[in-house]
């Protein structure tokens, strides 16, 4: 009986360390996770069925929600184990190649594109900022509170049209300091950071953070320059405007800046 056709999937190239720690380690379908080092590279690979991830199954495959999330699960948490022994370039999802020859050929092939990805990163963290507008927090009446009295001589139908025309002006006020905010710490922050990544704003339903995001951004930062990089951020932090905040979370392994783009890696 012939034997099953196999594939590569691939996770991540990194420089060659030891894949000890890796021991046990289980990826994509629960297959272990081993190394394929050519020179100065080693790509993260698991042996997968050929027909779980051929061209047909994946175009199957990726419509179905619970399949791509439970891939990108264990993707990720192999991208993640490495990151603790080595700088990685992480390689998009479902990158899979015919068995480990083929994968030593790209290796050789994309040498200069996973050469420079990698210097690039050797040395550098990942911080990310958000920056958060909340007109709620400006310390008047909220939009649901209960109508204020009318003043003297003022009907109740002018006093309500007054406290929705405050609140309208004190929303415009907030997205006006708001914005002058993600220009200052943007402009403050990229001093000390080799790159930058804006990410879509979180949708506040979602993550169940208060107020609207309006700056999401990742910061390339080399190691010498982070304890800078945080205290210009803590003192942009302090002095947010009422009605306004920053956060700023890290260090992270760089996967903002990681990835690689298919174009650039050969198929």
């Amino acid at each position: 009986m012939s034997e099953e056709p196999r594939a590569g999937y691939v996770y991540a190239v990194a420089r060659p360390f030891d894949p000890a720690p890796l021991a046990g380690l289980e990826g994509v379908g629960g297959y272990p996770v081993h190394t394929v080092v050519v020179a100065d590279l080693a790509a993260v690979v698991s042996t997968v069925p050929l027909h779980e991830f051929d061209e047909e199954a994946l175009k199957a495959n990726l419509e179905d929600l619970r399949w791509l999330e439970g891939v990108a699960r264990a993707h990720n948490a192999v991208i993640d184990a490495v990151a603790q022994h080595a700088v990685v370039a992480p390689l998009r999802l479902a990158t899979v190649y015919h068995g480990d020859d083929r994968v030593r050929e790209v290796l050789r092939e994309g040498h200069d594109t996973f050469d420079a990805a990698l210097r690039r990163l050797t040395g550098r963290l990942e911080f990310g900022v958000k920056v958060y507008a909340d007109p709620s927090t400006r310390g008047t009446a909220p939009a649901d509170a209960p109508a204020a009295p009318a003043a003297p001589g003022e009907s109740p139908g002018k006093a309500y049209l007054r406290r929705r025309r405050e609140q309208r002006d004190r929303r415009d006020d907030t997205w006006r300091t708001a914005a002058d905010l993600c220009d200052r710490v943007d402009a403050a922050l990229c001093e000390f950071a080799d790159a930058r990544e804006q990410h879509r704003p979180q949708d506040a339903s979602l993550s169940g953070a208060a107020g609207e995001n309006v700056l999401n951004a990742a910061y390339l930062v080399p190691a010498e320059h982070a304890d800078s990089f945080l205290r210009a951020a803590e003192r942009l932090r302090a002095d947010a405007p009422e009605g306004t905040r920053v956060e700023v979370s890290g260090p992270w392994a760089p996967y903002s800046f990681a990835s690689i783009d298919a174009g650039e890696v050969p198929a």
